[in-house]
């Protein structure tokens, strides 16, 4: 049985919560001080964590931050009232696995848990590689940081991630749904720019020539 540490100070919603989580068979702990959600964080009792952000103590994103400073990999799924891109872009690069807005429908956020659990399980050996290479771009994913016309450039994670997935699909236009699904997990949004937000980031550090915009399709990396 799956276990999951519930950090959300409104009664209502956490109740609401836990009641449908357990009914889906999930054992689950709730707190509403983020200073405990990060204690309990450390313990290793826990597969994954809905943290909401606006909490007493020590605010959610401060407890996701330290969290992902520490290296603590516990899956981190944010629900917040939170909503504009700001806040977002701030969550998804602080290292949350995704985030729901709410109001939220707990069909969408039971989906997004087995997700998130499912993902747990080790990659096939053939995607396992620790150094992709791509002509003159090295990315090593044990340090999150990038060789590029011998020259180390350190990336954050979510630029680690959008680099590996152009990489393991080398000449391959990917569309921006394709990218929101594969790097961040998120339905397509016509309203996001987070792709375009990131791609102009990896470009400055790699280069703006080695990834292509095919207008209408999306990227490419060359």
């Amino acid at each position: 049985m799956s276990k999951i540490l519930l950090a959300e100070d409104d009664d209502g919603i956490a109740d609401f919560i836990v009641r449908g989580l357990k009914r889906e068979g999930f054992d689950c702990e709730v707190t509403e001080s983020g200073a405990t959600a990060f204690n309990r964080a450390h313990t290793g009792d826990f597969d994954l964590m809905i943290l909401d952000l606006g909490l007493p103590h020590m605010d959610g994103a401060d407890v996701l931050e330290q969290l992902r400073n520490l290296q603590v990999t516990l899956p981190i799924i944010v629900l917040t009232a939170r909503t504009n891109l700001e806040d977002r872009l701030r969550t998804l690069e602080g290292g949350a696995d995704d985030y729901m807005p709410k109001p939220f429908q707990f069909a969408e956020l039971l989906a997004r848990i087995k997700l998130r659990l499912a993902k747990q399980s080790p990659r096939p050996d053939t995607t396992n590689a620790q150094v992709l290479r791509n002509g003159e771009v090295e990315l090593d994913l044990r340090t999150q940081r990038v060789l590029v016309d011998g020259s180390w450039h350190d990336l954050s994670r979510r630029e680690t991630d959008l680099l590996e997935t152009l990489m393991r699909h080398p000449g391959q236009v990917l569309s921006r749904a394709q990218l929101l699904r594969l790097v961040w997990d998120m339905d397509w949004d016509p309203g996001s720019n987070v792709v375009d937000v990131y791609i102009r980031a990896l470009r400055k550090k790699i280069g703006a020539e080695r990834v292509e915009t095919i207008r209408g399709s999306g990227y490419r990396l060359r």
